[in-house]
């Protein structure tokens, strides 16, 4: 008898308790972090508020999503740390994909591609890096990659490299020019100020990010040199929301909202607008 009630009451218990562990349910309400000093991609304004790029395709997504997001600025190096312990349910800032990353967070479908490249004053000795306009994959074709950065090294023996901290750059630096003098800066806006200014000879970063910093300048003061980079150390090359590895329904939800905007083309536009060339997505 007390066999057939513990069997008898698992049955009655057993969709209380699929209803219960391990359901998710779309938010109606998520809180989004950003840099907010990475122009165009994300910025603060003179009134304090954030525009760029990414501001604008968080609007785009959370209406597609039919989710009210709340848009915070977290400095780069807490970042990935503030998501994880929940203080932010997503992060929107230029981040890719890498295998360090993966350990820790999850990434929806990206929604940008974007490889990594040089920046010089347009009056210097590096403004024509070797194999500029070439595009190298660290991870598709190592000895191509590795016999351009060997020639680029011979190139800039003796000079100063600026990196953002923490940034995919950073670790490419790290891994492949660490011969070189190489410095760190916690924004890329102090960046491109330390090149202007001549306090470093070359800035490695994301190529999109260079745009604002060549704009705010004189035409021909800075200019992109060198080959890009991408794979390998500095992750896939695209731009992705970064997630806790356990929100599985709302990584759904960004990946369907971001195919629908590079489909309808509303990712495109915004990337014309910001960037001044299309970085979508295009599968």
């Amino acid at each position: 008898m007390g066999t057939m009630r513990s069997i008898l009451l698992a049955l009655v218990l057993a969709p209380c308790l699929a209803g219960g562990a391990g359901a998710q349910e779309l938010p109606t309400k998520i809180s989004i972090a950003t840099e907010g000093a990475y122009p165009p991609w994300n910025f603060a304004k003179a009134d304090g508020g954030l525009d760029g790029y990414e501001i604008d395709l968080i609007q785009a997504l959370c209406t597609r999503m039919k989710i009210e997001c709340a848009v915070t600025a977290q400095e780069w190096n807490g970042i990935i740390p503030g998501l994880t312990v929940g203080k932010y349910d997503a992060i929107m800032a230029s981040m890719g994909v890498t295998e360090e990353r993966k350990k820790v967070i999850a990434f929806s479908k990206p929604y940008a591609k974007a490889p990594n490249g040089f920046l010089a004053t347009g009056d210097g000795e590096l403004k024509d890096l070797p194999e500029t306009g070439k595009a190298f994959d660290l991870a598709a074709s190592p000895k191509e990659a590795e016999a351009a950065i060997a020639e680029l090294k011979a190139k800039l023996a003796g000079r100063i490299v600026g990196v953002q901290t923490g940034s995919t750059a950073a670790k490419f630096a790290e891994q492949y020019l660490k011969d070189l003098d190489i410095r760190d800066y916690p924004s890329f806006e102090q960046l491109g100020l330390e090149l202007t200014a001549g306090r470093i000879d070359l800035a490695v970063a994301n190529v999109t990010a260079f745009k604002a910093v060549i704009d705010a300048n004189a035409k021909g003061a800075l200019v992109l040199t060198g080959p890009t980079f991408a794979g390998g150390v500095l992750g896939l090359g695209t731009i992705n929301v970064a997630l806790r590895q356990d929100d599985d329904v709302l990584r759904k939800a960004f990946d369907t909202a971001i195919d629908a905007l590079n489909t309808d083309g509303t990712n495109k536009a915004l990337t014309e607008k910001w960037f001044g060339v299309d970085i979508s997505i295009h599968e």
